[in-house]
């Protein structure tokens, strides 16, 4: 299907930017539309608004936040729904609405009039996106039916072999762990927190069940109530995936597995806790589609993102990433590391654990166990010829004492830090015992962050600010920099916010993913000087405000008045 003629003819793009993309489509082998919406041209919306237009198919944009009724699901079989693009979507007087992706394929066409005739049913076609198939393709499973069919089938085996579950351990129960039911529950609980989104999977026996909840967005959700007596076997299964001891239940235990969900290869770190009622699982999902990002999806500024850039074209030096613990400061460490990784440049991580496998990349995993450490590692990497260093964490005196060494001899390197905020990187390395006349030479540059929930873009509402709320934003506001205050051109009456609503695009909660709050303090010659003879957060914090920078405050309020954050977050996540 050509469509650049009908943009031409629409006036959405020029016959010289259309020559352009002819060109590129036989230079680059990509298809006309994957080039559309990757230069920006058009939206997937609006790109498949204008393939129904041409087809003379109806286009749902809202296709993914319909309700699909069980029987109308169970008129299309999920297998043949996934392999030929086709989504019953409802049925009206005898009429089944079926979504396509795809409407000229002759195949799936074949299979979807078989299909109504079984039914003594006629169809008609709409065209949905890609992504709306995927969403509405979920609705075929039910976390809870799932897990139901799990526990009936488990039942059922039971009776049969006379195993019967117990709450303690016993002879019988490794092979019990193996059995197809638990490792259906198992398996169905793995992915419906990839599919969901969730970053972490907490399995937890309390009085009366085993409780499975799902943290998303930073907020942990209760999902499931399983007897207590599958407990057992459900820790066991994790321990056999993880190469845990299944004997130990006494002491803690750390491992780590892959698993393949939806044709993405998911990595899941497994910590195991002893309590009272017995062991608790937490399972952090690592998956790298959610957390490898661009500097853009991370939340960065574009005041921000230049000062990193210029930070990263430096030959060495040491560039600092701070917040509390669950702040983001990996993910915004391995997007830094993503941008250093050329075909020319040796690059070399210490870290505790390996979060995210990339390509390219030298990572090692530290085992204290066996003394192999942060300055151990540090130590070792030194002559491994790296050019960029990343180490996990500076911990202590030892390792921050190396950090900066390695910065000095000609290294870029970095790494995290727990503080407050960016000023406090600085009497941190002091304190731990680092020479202040050391650090203007090695550090770079600090980036201090948090994390927020994003509103959800498809049911966030408009709303204008409160007095109170609006003079606390203009306060803000003007302790900005004057560039940013002449862009914002804010003035009283003019402030609106945005709120949560909730859809079936983010599960109701009003929120969808998270999204960054930076500041960014670069080393200046000012700095220089003060940190040479004077570390106090009062004159640090001046310094900071004479070079512009973004306080993570202010950088939230930039993002609530953009949509991107309700005004709610701004106060739960940065301090006055």
């Amino acid at each position: 299907m050509n469509l650049i003629p009908k943009l031409i003819e629409k006036g959405k793009i020029n016959p010289k930017k259309a020559k352009e993309l002819e060109e590129e489509i036989l230079a680059s082998g990509k298809t006309e539309e994957h080039l559309l919406v990757e230069k920006k041209i058009l939206t997937m919306e609006e790109l498949y608004s204008q393939k129904g237009e041409m087809m003379g198919v109806p286009f749902l944009p809202e296709a993914e936040t319909l309700e699909i009724p069980n029987k109308v699901l169970a008129l299309i079989p999920e297998d043949s729904s996934r392999f030929y693009s086709l989504m019953p979507l409802a049925l009206k007087d005898g009429v089944l609405e079926v979504g396509m992706v795809d409407p000229e394929n002759v195949k799936a066409k074949e299979v979807l009039l078989f299909l109504a005739r079984q039914h003594n049913l006629s169809y008609k076609i709409f065209l949905i996106t890609p992504s709306a198939f995927d969403i509405l393709g979920k609705q075929y499973r039910n976390l809870r039916e799932e897990v139901d069919q799990a526990l009936e089938a488990l039942e059922s085996e039971e009776g049969k072999d006379g195993i019967e579950i117990k709450e303690e351990r016993r002879p019988g129960m490794d092979r019990l762990a193996e059995e197809a039911p638990i490792i259906k529950m198992v398996g169905v609980i793995l992915r419906h927190a990839v599919e969901g989104r969730a970053s972490d999977i907490h399995i937890e026996p309390v009085t009366k069940n085993l409780r499975v909840r799902f943290r998303m967005d930073g907020t942990l959700y209760s999902s499931l109530f399983l007897p207590l007596a599958v407990h057992p076997s459900m820790v066991a299964r994790i321990k056999i995936l993880s190469n845990l001891r299944i004997d130990e239940t006494r002491v803690p235990q750390d491992g780590r597995f892959s698993v393949r969900v939806a044709d993405k290869e998911i990595d899941f770190r497994v910590s195991t806790f002893p309590t009272k009622m017995g062991e608790k699982v937490v399972l952090r999902v690592l998956d790298p589609t959610e957390g490898l990002k661009g500097f853009k999806e991370l939340g960065l500024h574009e005041r921000n993102m230049k000062l990193i850039n210029e930070s990263l074209q430096k030959p060495f030096g040491l560039i600092l990433s701070c917040g509390p613990t669950g702040s983001g400061k990996s993910t915004t460490l391995y997007t830094l590391l993503r941008e250093l990784n050329k075909e020319d440049t040796n690059v070399v991580t210490l870290e505790d654990p390996v979060e995210y496998f990339m390509e390219g990349i030298n990572q090692s995993q530290i085992k204290p166990e066996i003394g192999y450490d942060f300055p151990q590692g540090l130590r070792s990497i030194v002559r491994q010829d790296p050019d960029v260093i990343m180490v996990g964490e500076i911990r202590d005196e030892e390792s921050a004492s190396l950090v900066i060494h390695s910065a000095l001899t000609g290294h870029v390197v970095l790494s995290t830090l727990h503080t407050n905020n960016a000023i406090g990187a600085v009497p941190r390395l002091v304190d731990m015992q680092v020479k202040p006349f050391l650090i203007p030479s090695t550090l770079n540059i600090v980036v201090a962050q948090r994390l927020a929930r994003r509103l959800c873009p498809f049911c966030k509402k408009k709303v204008k600010a409160s007095k109170p709320i609006e003079e606390m934003i203009m306060k803000d506001i003007e302790e900005m920099p004057e560039d940013l205050k002449k862009e914002l051109s804010l003035s009283p009456g003019s402030v609106y916010l945005y709120e949560a609503q909730g859809c079936k695009k983010c599960s109701d909660k009003g929120t969808k993913g998270r999204i960054g709050i930076y500041e960014v303090l670069k080393m200046t010659d000012s700095l220089k000087e003060i940190v040479m003879s004077d570390q106090s957060d009062v004159v640090l914090e001046k310094e900071a405000k004479n070079q512009g920078m973004v306080t993570m405050r202010q950088d939230a309020i930039l993002k609530a008045l953009q949509g991107d954050i309700a005004f709610e977050e701004v106060l739960l996540v940065t301090e006055e």
